[in-house]
């Protein structure tokens, strides 16, 4: 029986997993946007033409979202840390090998490569430190993390325009290298292996999810260029969305899924998995674009305009610590359902005072707001999401959540960008802003609604587990922090 003392601190194990884990989500989901600022120098440097370009920021999201689930289920079936290190050896020799790539074509390949490691790992960073932290402590930790991962996200674009300004591109990838090569032996040293029970392979679900989502994503991806009603768009829709239709069908009925299906039918984990699809929608369509007008519209250079951005993308590192343990105290579903209302406020208020001549002064208060509502919703996120499923799904939890979160940061780039160039475009300042504030308000009602849903989240999350869903642990010897 754990003692109150146990219960209450973050041991030894727990902070290792935190430290390790944090720091390997933070890369990954780094170099989701790292790499937009830095497009032109690529060009540059490597030539290729606008679609390959695009690719270089495609080929990683794609790769990255369709194996995500796979990635969760080999984790537990043959070891989760052992899949995580496998994974994270991926990720870094891919990133090194986009820093050497000799022409456009190969760092395509290398991004890709990136993802399918950065999807292994990913998923896995949430059940191993879960299976860390005591109870009592998880809110804090879970906060921490989501605010870790939030932060990556969103100051992508800073992050890639300074190194790119000040360095070269190339360093945007050459930063992974020597943080893989170090978190490599401190996961084999200090996490503990675990895997779920009877844990199988879903070889037919894994072919359905990964060809649907790899469907719907392409066509999303490629909408803005080939146009919505092209046969290339199309057919990825209608296809993916039968293959996505066959792995539903497939959840129900098989009896050893994937993903069981009859984990949607507790309201809450719909709830917080539609819930971070429309955050990501909002958020990541909405930093597409904001980030391009300060640089195209405010004239500031990438470097000064990822700084002019911090506001919003620096809050989590301030505000989400203390969400996490508001959301011991009072459970996570306010705290989710704040934040994603006043990060709805935000991107309204900025897209009602947006024009080609407005001042940083009136950018600020919207800026701040965002962050705010960013920082409430990652910090008791993934707290809310592992208190909806027993132990021995949480890997497929955090594989489904992570999917949903990229389907909906594609999605988000897609439907703002085609919005943007319906109704406005890069012929002169006034014609981006008009582009861009109708595409606003698309993020923040998609954002708004995402607030709606959250308050499905049950209260409190699920008391007791049978024994059959609990966690199977390898018994091993974790050594403790010196």
């Amino acid at each position: 029986m754990n003692t109150p003392d146990t219960d209450t601190k973050l041991r030894g194990p727990a902070v290792w997993a935190l430290i390790l884990t944090g720091v390997a989500s933070f890369m990954a989901a780094l170099d989701n946007l790292v790499v937009t600022t830095a497009l032109p120098a690529i060009r540059e440097d490597l030539g290729g033409k606008l679609e390959d370009l695009e690719w270089t920021v495609n080929a990683y999201t794609l790769t990255f979202a369709v194996l995500l689930m796979f990635g969760a289920a080999l984790g537990d079936r043959f070891g989760r840390r052992r899949l995580f290190i496998v994974g994270l050896a991926i990720f870094t020799g891919a990133s090194a090998a986009a820093a050497l790539s000799p022409g456009i074509d190969a760092l395509i390949a290398a991004r890709a490569v990136q993802g399918v490691g950065a999807a292994i790992m990913m998923p896995l960073t949430l059940t191993l430190l879960t299976a860390a932290v005591p109870a009592a402590r998880r809110g804090m930790a879970l906060g921490i993390y989501g605010a870790v991962t939030g932060l990556a996200v969103a100051s992508g674009p800073l992050i890639g325009g300074s190194l790119t300004e000040h360095i070269s591109w190339q360093w945007i990838f050459w930063l992974n290298v020597p943080i893989g090569l170090a978190l490599i032996p401190l996961a084999r040293l200090r996490l503990a292996e675990s895997t779920a029970p009877d844990a199988r392979l879903d070889v037919p679900g894994t072919l359905l999810i990964s060809g649907g989502l790899f469907g719907i994503v392409y066509a999303l991806v490629n909408a803005n260029s080939d146009g919505w009603t092209s046969a290339t768009v199309l057919t990825g829709l209608i296809v993916g969305a039968a293959l996505v239709g066959g792995f539903i069908h497939h959840g129900f009925n098989n009896a050893n899924p994937m993903l069981p299906m009859r984990l949607f039918r507790d309201r809450g984990f719909l709830g917080i998995n539609l819930a971070s699809l429309l955050m990501f929608l909002g958020m990541f369509g909405s930093i597409f674009l904001l980030s391009q007008f300060l640089q195209g519209v405010a004239g500031y250079s990438p470097t000064e305009a990822g700084l002019r951005m911090l506001p919003w993308t620096g809050m989590p590192m301030l505000v989400a610590p203390l969400a996490g343990i508001l959301s011991d105290r009072i459970g996570g579903r306010p705290v989710v359902a704040a934040g994603l209302a006043f990060q709805a406020l935000g991107l309204g208020w900025f897209a009602a005072i947006l024009s080609a001549d407005v001042s940083y002064a009136a950018q600020l208060p919207p800026l701040i707001l965002s962050g705010i509502g960013m920082a409430l919703y990652f910090a008791p996120a993934a707290n809310v999401l592992m208190s909806t499923v027993a132990p021995a799904d949480q890997g497929k939890a955090s594989g489904t959540n992570n999917a949903l979160r990229e389907v909906g940061g594609a999605l988000g780039v897609a439907v703002l960008a085609s919005v943007f160039s319906a109704q406005g475009g890069y012929e002169s300042p006034q014609a981006f802003t008009d582009g861009t504030i109708p595409a606003l308000w698309i993020g923040a009602a998609a954002v708004a609604l995402a607030a709606a849903l959250a308050l499905l989240v049950p209260r409190k999350a699920k008391a007791d587990r049978t024994p059959a869903d609990r966690t199977v642990a390898v018994p091993e010897k974790v050594p403790a922090a010196g």
